[in-house]
Parts: structure tokens; sequence; C-alpha cells
């Protein structure tokens, strides 16, 4: 299980201030993965969860489902059951997935549903395209919300039909932006305009995995533009435990792959200084996660 980091908060949290995506792994006699999974995770339980929100002085939790589960939402809802008040949880569904599933994850605290086409090597704008509208079209009727683990290529690709969806759309982990080209990279714009038009939400989440600096500052850029371009439709997560492939290091489902070293407190204190430490740091952290995931304010 990861490791609490022994950073100082720089700044004063705000009351309920949300991580907006974590993830879960119990013990897999318990929940067990998928045998369609890249990557087999260790041992990240609900326990841990809240010992790191306790560490970052953070009052709300938003549980997304990992890739290693499939569409077995099990473990994210069984987690749910324990934390209603504080805690909303981000859904994967296929074309299994009942009406009545549905209904009941949504009153277990679903606020979305996942597409996870970077995990799974998916670049094919087409199919990118017709699972949005799919599932759209499934989960729209309960104000749920399409998050997208995709990057700036394929968004690009999907502008229109980002346009034409029943439901908003929330990006995750900067849309895998490239650092290193700062804002003068092909589908930012796009990424852009979608915020100022108020029809996507971009998660400031993982910036370790879109900068080529230990400490991430290259990835300010890149962050204030995304707050200029819309601070109402920006949140931030920390992506604990931090699963995620290593450079060079090919995914297998056949051994554990060990958790990234992270801290999850610096991560806020960039934050911060994104911000300036003004107001917009109270809209990420605590107003856009209200209105977006339906916390009681």
């Amino acid at each position: 299980m990861p490791k609490n980091n022994s950073s100082t908060i720089e700044f004063v949290m705000p009351d309920h201030a949300c991580d907006c995506h974590t993830h879960i792994f119990d013990k897999e006699d318990l929940y067990p993965f998928s045998p369609q999974r890249t990557y087999t995770p260790g041992f990240a339980p609900l326990s841990g969860l809240l010992s790191h929100l306790k560490h970052c002085q953070l009052g709300r939790v938003v549980l997304v489902q990992p890739s290693p589960y499939g569409s077995d939402n099990s473990c994210l809802l069984g987690a749910l059951k324990k934390i209603p008040e504080i805690g909303r949880g981000i859904a994967v569904i296929d074309r299994y997935t009942t009406d009545a599933q549905l209904k009941a994850m949504h009153e277990g605290g679903v606020r979305g549903a996942r597409v996870n086409l970077q995990t799974h090597g998916i670049s094919d704008p087409l199919y990118a395209e017709n699972e949005l509208k799919w599932v759209a079209s499934r989960i729209a009727a309960f104000g749920w919300h399409i998050q997208i683990f995709t990057n700036l290529h394929v968004l690009d690709h999907l502008y229109k039909t980002i346009l034409s969806l029943p439901t908003d759309v929330v990006v995750d982990h900067f849309s895998q932006a490239s650092a290193t080209l700062g804002n003068k990279q092909r589908g930012l714009p796009r990424l852009l305009d979608l915020m100022a038009l108020g029809k996507v939400w971009v998660k400031m989440s993982a910036a370790q995995r879109i900068s080529a600096l230990t400490d991430c500052a290259d990835v300010e850029p890149i962050a204030r533009s995304l707050i200029e371009a819309n601070p109402e439709r920006v949140i931030w997560g920390s992506d604990w435990p931090h699963p995620g492939a290593r450079p060079g290091q090919p995914r297998s489902k056949e051994h554990v792959e060990p958790f990234n070293d992270v801290d999850d407190i610096q991560a806020l204190n960039r934050i911060a200084i994104w911000t300036h430490f003004d107001d917009h740091l109270q809209k990420i952290l605590v107003d856009n996660p209200r209105k977006l995931y339906g916390f009681n304010s």
C-alpha cells in the first residue's frame, strides 16, 4: 500500500476540499480482477485512501473505476457505501449493464461513467466517437457526465461530437498534453475552446504523467492556460495510489505492478502556485467538485 509523503501544505486548505481522482484496489479474493486487464495492481484499500485524505487535509473524494476491474464496479460501490457523505464515484459500463444497475449505482453515489481509451492503447477517433455517443445515451437520464481518458490528438477529432452530446465531458490527466510542447500543440486550442463553452471539465491530475521534470514545473504554462480558459471547469485529483506504467517498462498482468512514488502534498502546493493562491483555488478544490459531483453544500 502506498505510503504517505512528508511534505507540508503551504496554504490554508479550504473546508470540503475534494480529491477528484482516486482508485481503490482491495483484496483479489473479495473483488477479482478482470482477465482482460493490462496490469495487476497492488493492495490499496479504502483505509489507505482515508489515511491519504487525512494526511492531505481533504474532506471529500471521488473514486474512479480502475481498468483492472473492467466493468465490475463492485469494489467501488462497496467503498462508497462506507463513505456516503464524502464520497462519489465514476463507474465503467458496458453493453451488459442494465438500467436497473445504473439506477442502483446512482443511488450508491455514482455520478459519471468513464471511457478509458488511453490505458488500452485505443486512438481511433471513430471508435471513440461511437463509444461516447453510446455511453451518453445510457447515462444522460441520470444527469451523469462522461469521463474520458484519452490524448489531445483524439480529443481534437472529437470536438463536434462532444458539442453534440447530451452530457458534459470530464477529461482525465490534462488530456495527456505534453508539458514539453507547452501551449503550442495540436488539440490544446480545441480543449480550451470546449472549456470556455462550458462543455468540458479538465482534471489537473497526475502532472507527473505529462511532465519531463521531477518537480513538474514545466506543466505550469498548460495549467495556467486551462485555468484562464474557464476556472469553473477545472478540478484536481491526486490519482492515488498512483498506478501507471513506467517509461520503457511494458505492462503485464502476470506480476504485481508497483505504485509510483508521488508526493501528493507537493501536487496540491503546485495547484496553489498555479492559481496564485487566489479565489480560483477555492473553485478548483471545493466549488467545482461540489457542482460536478453533487455534494451537499
